[in-house]
């Protein structure tokens, strides 16, 4: 069971890869808002047949609306700093910073959800966020807005991440869905009326693909946690910069240099430490990262964790 979830996570994770490519090849042409934009309006038919199957009672009114209001933020931070990140920074050195956001739960699951990390967990985390600075290498290269967008990815998607472990279990799944959509169409649309770059068919087909995508990466993501254990699934993610690295040479003549392959090997390491820390354990109160199931929100993506809360309750 275990490997036949491992091989659905790999899918998945390379489905969102190839997500991201068409993210990149768009984002030469076109704004981040404006891609954003039409992925949430593409997104919005998919996601609604997923929350069709939702029989819980209510309305839309957050049980918590200071916590669903910052996290509708957050989700739109970084759906943005996604987008314009992938567009004009290499892929692999993207998702190099992108994945310190295992290290940055962990630390915000301490004054969030009153976790206590220990020092094993802490060094590690002390550790990947060096890998960081190693990624960034300050002083010895010009430090970008792509390389800021992509650390707010990481910071946003991290706290949008860790409010859901909070309020979750007593939030519709319909509430944590509709609300970040509907602000980054709302946000993204305002924007676009005052800057709007018209699109061929194609391009539009290329938005529908990122959609897709984004849904389909998700359905084999909740496949992949039915069939296995988190521990044996979180860490798969990482495979996402072997496709970086080789969509980054074939399509954009891209290649990564040292300080890019030791950083992200000090993140990954990190983060692969952090997953097994927690795994040993157990107990999901001390399990941030292992319980943050969904991949970091962006425009096209949408929440597993709920489908599967859903899912083992019938089970």
């Amino acid at each position: 069971m275990n490997f036949k979830g491992a091989l659905y996570a790999l899918m998945a994770f390379a489905v969102y890869a190839t997500h991201d490519v068409v993210i990149k090849l768009l984002g030469a042409t076109y704004a981040p808002f404006q891609i954003i934009f039409f992925a949430t309006l593409f997104s919005f038919p998919l996601v609604t047949f997923m929350l069709m199957k939702d029989d819980t009672h209510g309305n839309l009114r957050p049980v918590h609306p200071w916590w669903t209001a910052i996290r509708t933020g957050c989700s739109v931070i970084t759906a943005l700093s996604a987008f314009y990140a992938f567009s004009v920074l290499p892929l692999a050195q993207t998702y190099a910073i992108i994945f310190a956001q295992p290290l940055l739960i962990t630390l915000l699951s301490i004054p969030v959800l009153g976790e206590k990390v220990g020092m094993r967990r802490g060094i590690a985390v002390l550790v990947g966020l060096l890998g960081v600075i190693v990624v960034l290498r300050p002083g010895s290269t010009d430090l970008t807005l792509g390389h800021l967008a992509a650390l707010s990815c990481a910071i946003f998607g991290s706290m949008a991440s860790i409010i859901v472990r909070k309020i979750g279990n007593e939030e519709r799944t319909v509430v944590l869905m509709l609300y970040p959509m509907a602000a980054n169409f709302l946000v993204m649309a305002t924007v676009l009326a005052f800057n709007y770059k018209p699109m061929p068919i194609e391009h539009l087909g290329g938005i529908g693909i990122i959609s897709l995508f984004g849904f389909v990466g998700g359905l084999l993501l909740i496949a992949a946690y039915k069939n296995s254990e988190a521990a044996i699934v979180a860490p798969m993610q990482y495979s996402q910069i072997l496709w970086a690295t080789l969509y980054g040479y074939v399509i954009f003549g891209e290649t990564v240099d040292g300080p890019t392959i030791l950083g992200a090997g000090i993140i990954i390491a990190s983060g692969i430490y952090i997953v097994f820390r927690e795994s040993a354990k157990g107990g999901a109160s001390k399990q941030p990262v292992l319980r943050t199931r969904s991949r970091a929100s962006t425009a096209a993506s949408f929440r597993i964790s709920p489908f599967l809360r859903r899912w083992k309750t019938r089970t």
